[in-house]
């Protein structure tokens, strides 16, 4: 078990942590008091892969417009994949309006407390569901994303980066450095912070560090012993292409034609189909009876 807990004697300091973030933390509208559960596994959804700056213009006018389950799931799929906007993985968005449909019809409007129940819902992971059950109802789950594995790998470790993942590790290293006073929730959200604003992967800001133990400060900042990650590329990618065929579709307000949607992509003709062909298959895209091409739900 020594791999898994973290080393004797180098816990986080929950009290330098804390004081931390409530002077520190970025003023993020899901944090706001008054905030819906629904609203927040909103934020959940739109914030996966997803830069913080991207999401908060889309997830505003989101919950001004659908501010329940409900709202969202009376809302045609063609009109949440509008609403999406260029946050990416449209999947996602397809997801929660699955989601907000099971909510709304299974659970009373009331997004579910419990890490258990969360898990059956559409689109709902791992994650998302101990977020959501960590965030929206104070429970004290762990809660475990790239920034939190990194300071945890480099504070309690010693270690550059994290490496591969381990649910069971993870979970046990973050469970085992909570709190048990009650604010379980914020610690996660201030660990979380510190990873996404000063323990950063590429030129960390140790000298705002609000920790005093540090392991890998300690041992001099040892470097990674893996191989650099490379960024995912896009432009060029499949994704992109995909992208830019719903960006037709979102633009127009009736059914589109095989010759509108080449205009898309001239690059690479297989992989304009292909991409097509990829967006009909996961549900996002509909042939209408005449042979041309809309977003689900809205044409037949």
């Amino acid at each position: 078990m020594a791999h898994i807990l973290p080393y004797p004697g180098m816990n986080l300091s929950p009290a330098e942590l804390l004081d931390w973030y409530d002077r520190s933390r970025r003023d993020l509208p899901w944090r706001d008091p008054g905030v819906t559960p629904w609203q927040i596994l909103v934020s959940e959804f739109m914030l996966q892969q997803t830069p913080v700056a991207r999401v908060l213009p889309i997830w505003r006018e989101w919950v001004l417009r659908w501010p329940t389950a409900s709202a969202t799931a009376a809302a045609s799929a063609a009109d949440v994949l509008r609403a999406w906007g260029k946050l990416g993985y449209p999947r996602r968005a397809k997801r929660l309006h699955e989601c907000a449909t099971v909510i709304a019809r299974d659970h009373a409007d009331v997004v579910p407390d419990d890490v258990g129940t969360l898990l059956t819902l559409p689109g709902v992971g791992s994650y998302t569901a101990r977020a959501v059950a960590c965030f929206a109802y104070r429970q004290p789950v762990p809660v475990v994303d790239t920034n939190v594995r990194r300071v945890v790998a480099r504070a309690v470790h010693g270690r550059a980066d994290a490496g591969a993942s381990s649910t069971v590790r993870d979970h046990a290293d973050v469970s085992a450095l909570l709190p048990n006073d009650g604010s379980a929730h914020r610690f996660s959200a201030a660990l979380m912070e510190l990873g996404a604003t000063v323990c950063t992967a590429r030129a960390p800001r140790c000298g705002l560090c609000p920790l005093t133990a540090c392991r890998w400060r300690l041992a001099g900042y040892p470097p990674a012993s893996g191989p650099a990650r490379r960024p995912q590329p896009y432009a060029g990618t499949d994704r992109q292409v995909r992208g830019r065929l719903l960006d037709v579709l979102r633009d127009s307000d009736t059914p589109v034609t095989r010759a509108q949607l080449d205009l898309a992509w001239l690059t690479d003709t297989s992989q304009r189909e292909r991409a097509l062909d990829s967006l009909l298959a996961d549900g996002l895209v509909t042939r209408t009876s005449d042979g041309r091409f809309a977003l689900v739900g809205e044409h037949r």
